[in-house]
């Protein structure tokens, strides 16, 4: 394991850090694009990269279902696949699984699922997941896991936590060690902090380069989540990177970054683009609500984006009344911006020791 993580500040348990990867290096906190199927929807590579990020993510689960992880290997690899020259983070595949797949059936060796595209049978198994993430190259690799239906029993919560873990192990004995390429476990155990240091001691004694927070945002509440992180980060050793997974709007992510967490994804900025919402400084926005059709402003003045340099709230409503491609095009590109501002505002407070207060006027500002 060969990827590097450096802890540059701390302001009470919020890190600002820097991840080395073999595509360059990623400053945390950072929210991590969702390019599922080597696309981030509606946006082209250069315009994701001209917000600032560096590092994306992609999926196990529906490359290896379309085109095939042997298919993007032949092709050069992801990031030639989709002209991206910086880092990518793939997810194992596991929660598009179980949320995804037909006829799905748990066991030792893995999944055996049946294609939500066209029926067809598969297998993913730890060693399977890894071997597909190395085909398509990716800088970190995630172990294989099982994401726990919210709510469910403690009983079964606890069994698919060590099946989990019995999965972390083999996923790190498959994992091929090279240099710029990493590869992160997850930690599960539902709601339940027990479960949850349990998990995360034991990933510890396997040894990841990064852990992840698997299993929330499903359900379970804004408070729930940070009673999670809170119960689970000091688990987690030091100077590991955290990686909070599929979190979430932007208060959820000032709270996590607060919590000790590193690293986040999430499909909403890209999802609500492409549905006339928008976030801003002051409040997300529903571009097809009437109040903006006469509106000459910018949607966000301090916003430096395509859609907020060139364009009127008028207009954007226009667009996206009309069903016009380029109103989802625009409001994915200033949302992704306004995330990747949003890590930068909160990097620089934590090197400056004034997170707080900047947390509470972010609060402030969304009321």
């Amino acid at each position: 394991m060969t990827i590097g993580f450096e802890v540059l500040a701390r302001d009470g348990a919020a890190r600002r850090g820097r991840l080395a990867t073999a595509h360059g290096v990623v400053d945390t906190p950072v929210f991590m694009p969702v390019g599922t199927a080597a696309t981030v929807k509606a946006m082209t590579a250069e315009g994701v990269a001209a917000t600032g990020a560096r590092i994306v993510l992609g999926n196990t689960y529906h490359l290896m279902l379309r085109p095939g992880a042997e298919r993007i290997a032949t092709l050069g690899g992801l990031h030639r696949f989709m002209n991206w020259p910086y880092a990518i983070l793939t997810d194992s595949g596991g929660f598009q699984v179980m949320s995804l797949a037909k006829l799905r059936k748990i066991g030792e060796d893995g999944v055996t699922f049946r294609s939500h595209l066209d029926g067809s049978a598969h297998l993913l198994s730890p060693e399977r997941s890894v071997e597909i993430q190395r085909l398509l190259g990716a800088d970190v690799t995630m172990a294989l896991d099982e994401c726990t239906p919210y709510p469910s029993p403690p009983a079964a919560v606890e069994k698919s936590m060590e099946l989990t873990l019995r999965w972390a192990e083999r996923s790190r004995d498959a994992f091929v060690d090279r240099s710029g390429h990493g590869i992160f476990g997850i930690v599960q155990g539902g709601v339940h902090p027990d479960l949850r240091q349990r998990s995360a001691a034991r990933l510890k004694e396997i040894g990841f380069d990064g852990y992840a927070v698997g299993g929330l945002a499903i359900g379970e509440g804004q408070a729930t989540t940070f009673a999670v992180i809170e119960a689970t980060v000091p688990a987690l050793p030091e100077p590991c990177p955290r990686y909070l997974m599929g979190v979430g709007k932007p208060a959820d992510l000032v709270g996590a970054v607060m919590r000790g967490i590193d690293m986040f994804d999430c499909v909403l900025p890209t999802r609500s683009g492409r549905t006339a919402q928008a976030f801003t400084r002051h409040g997300q926005l529903n571009l097809r609500n009437a109040c903006h059709a006469g509106d000459p402003a910018p949607l966000d003045p301090a916003c430096g984006c395509p859609a907020c340099a060139g364009h009127s709230r008028a207009y954007l409503h226009h667009l996206c009344r009309s069903g016009e491609i380029l109103g989802a095009m625009l409001l994915t590109a200033h949302n992704l911006q306004y995330y990747a501002d949003l890590m930068v505002a909160m990097r620089r407070a934590i090197e400056n020791g004034a997170l707080d207060d900047f947390a509470a006027a972010f609060a402030e500002q969304q009321t």
